[in-house]
């Protein structure tokens, strides 16, 4: 397994435009929001309880992630979105790491995170992460939190 390095970023790395590459070849558009959304001011994962992750092999951004409150949800409830892992990174534990640690960073403000994904790898992904399907038409998955 690599070692992969997690942190915590306030700012898009430049690396971002070759994974949102990546991911718009995949049919994935969601990093394309995110630098959208990030450049308009719209959602740069800074209110109070957000993050934004980063995981790095060797320097080289491989995965993102990010924490925000959920506008679906109570207000004691987190949303994971703009998960992301590289191709040539997958199945080597970087996305559950970054799960991991944004599942730590929500325990500190949210009783809940939900998010959603529409594809089979997604759904068995989070499932193998500890969320639970739900029937909501903003939400795939939940996980409560202080569950093991």
């Amino acid at each position: 397994m690599k070692q992969v390095d997690i942190h915590h970023i306030t700012h898009l790395p430049p690396q971002i435009l070759t994974l949102e590459k990546e991911a718009v070849g995949e049919g994935f558009r969601f990093l394309t929001r995110l630098i959208a959304e990030w450049h308009s001011g719209a959602n740069r994962f800074d209110a109070p309880g957000e993050c934004l992750i980063a995981a790095y092999f060797n320097q080289q951004l491989i995965g993102i992630g990010g924490l925000s409150v959920d506008p679906f949800g109570a207000n004691n409830t987190a949303r994971l979105r703009r998960v992301y892992v590289a191709g040539s990174s997958r199945g080597q534990h970087v996305g559950q790491s970054i799960v991991k640690a944004l599942l730590a960073h929500a325990t500190l403000r949210f009783q809940s995170v939900r998010l959603y994904t529409d594809t089979p790898e997604g759904d068995a992904f989070y499932l193998h992460c500890g969320f639970m399907r739900t029937e909501d038409d903003h939400a795939s998955h939940i996980k409560l939190l202080g569950d093991t």
